[in-house]
C-alpha cells in the first residue's frame, strides 16, 4: 500500500513539474513581449514548452508545503520566497558548471546574489507562492482524485518517457555546442548527429537568452 502511495506521489510531482514548466515557459513569453515588445523563445528544453526551473520550482513547493498550514499567508510569502531563490541560485549555478553558460543574469540589480538570484526575483517567487496555496489546491485535488487510474498511469508513461528523451537530447545538444564553440572536433557518430540536427543557429534561436558566463 505504502509502494502503491509512493507510486501516486511520484506520479503527482512529475505533473507538477510539466504543469510548472509550462507555466513558466508561457510567464516568460508575455514578460519578454511587453519587455521587448516581440515574442523571443524561452525554452529550456529543445522540444516543448517547458521552462524547467519553474517545474522544478513547483515540486520544491509541493513537497514543503504540503504538510504545511498554508493559512499563515506572510510565512508562506517568505518561505516560498526562500525556496524560489535557492532553486533559480542552485539552476543557474548547475547550467554555468555543466554547460558553461547561463540563461539570466541579475547583476544589475541591487540586492543580487552573484547575479543568480535578487530580492527582487525572489519577492516574485514569494508572489507565486501564495498564488500557489491560493490556486493549485483543487488542481491537486483533482490530480490525486484520478492519479490511481489505470488511463492516467499510461498517459503519464508516454509522457514520462517524452520528457527524459527531451531533456536527455537537450543536455547533450547544449554540451555539443559548448564543445564547440571550444574547437572541439566531433569525436563519434553522436557528435556529428548533435552537429547536424543542432547546429548553433538552432541552439541559440531557441535557446535565445542563454550566453557564455566568462
Amino acid at each position: 500500500m505504502e509502494k502503491r502511495r509512493f507510486l501516486e506521489e511520484l506520479i503527482v510531482l512529475f505533473w507538477l513539474f510539466v504543469l510548472g514548466s509550462v507555466i513558466g515557459y508561457l510567464y516568460e513569453m508575455i514578460v519578454v513581449l511587453f519587455q521587448k515588445g516581440f515574442f523571443e523563445s524561452r525554452q529550456g528544453l529543445v522540444y516543448g514548452p517547458f521552462t524547467p526551473v519553474y517545474g522544478i520550482g513547483m515540486m520544491v513547493y509541493y513537497v514543503v508545503l504540503n504538510e504545511m498550514d498554508t493559512k499563515n499567508k506572510p510565512k508562506v510569502f517568505l518561505l516560498t520566497m526562500l525556496l524560489g531563490g535557492v532553486t533559480e541560485y542552485l539552476c543557474s549555478w548547475i547550467q554555468e558548471c555543466v554547460f558553461g553558460t547561463i540563461s539570466w543574469d541579475y547583476s544589475y540589480l541591487r540586492f543580487n546574489l552573484n547575479g543568480r538570484t535578487s530580492l527582487l526575483h525572489c519577492t516574485y517567487w514569494g508572489i507565486a507562492g501564495i498564488l500557489y496555496v491560493t490556486f493549485m489546491g483543487p488542481i491537486l485535488q483533482n490530480i490525486k482524485k484520478i492519479v490511481h487510474q489505470k488511463k492516467l498511469k499510461i498517459v503519464t508513461m508516454f509522457v514520462v518517457i517524452f520528457m527524459v528523451l527531451d531533456i536527455h537530447i537537450s543536455c547533450m545538444a547544449a554540451y555539443r555546442q559548448f564543445e564547440r564553440k571550444r574547437n572541439i572536433e566531433p569525436e563519434n557518430e553522436m557528435d556529428e548527429f548533435l552537429d547536424e540536427h543542432y547546429p548553433d543557429e538552432y541552439m541559440d534561436r531557441i535557446f535565445a537568452n542563454k550566453r557564455e558566463k566568462f
